[in-house]
């Protein structure tokens, strides 16, 4: 099946992140594409999550494929974790890449804005905003149109 990137069947956005629908068919090189994207923001990947996996091997849940994956920046997590040595309670950035009903694959970010609101630290805040502008730029980049999509 075809994804759809009709962004009227899109889910509502959360107040906590933002999403974007991308037209890639095959999970595992969406990942891969998203991890790449995130590095061209200065983002490494700290951990990645097979939720659609861990459901099966804990509960005998079939589910369709959902990966969570742990974005930092190293610069500006340091940054954060030197105005508040506590905030890093709140990363690293969750982005998560996960199949539709309909067989489309979205990709939603963890807005650090709304989130890192959980103190007052203005620091804190600017570094949270840097990085909601890359992470929107790396929704950009995988939306933008491309001819080499698998």
């Amino acid at each position: 099946m075809t994804p759809s990137l009709d962004t009227a069947s899109m889910p509502a956005a959360a107040a906590y992140g933002f999403h974007c629908a991308i037209p890639d068919k095959d999970f595992a090189a969406a990942v891969a594409r998203v991890t790449e994207a995130l590095k061209s923001e200065g983002f490494g990947v700290l951990t990645e999550i097979d939720v659609q996996a861990t459901m099966k091997a804990k509960l005998g849940v079939e589910g369709r494929p959902y990966r969570i994956l742990g974005a930092c920046n190293p610069t500006l997590a340091h940054r954060a974790l030197e105005a508040e040595a506590d905030i890093g309670m709140l990363l690293p950035c969750n982005v998560v890449v996960r199949e539709e009903a309909d067989g489309g694959l979205l990709v939603s970010f963890m807005d650090p804005v709304a989130v890192l609101q959980m103190t007052s630290n203005p620091e804190v805040a600017k570094v949270a905003h840097e990085v909601n502008e890359r992470l929107q730029r790396v929704k950009a980049l995988l939306t933008a149109p491309s001819t080499t999509r698998n």
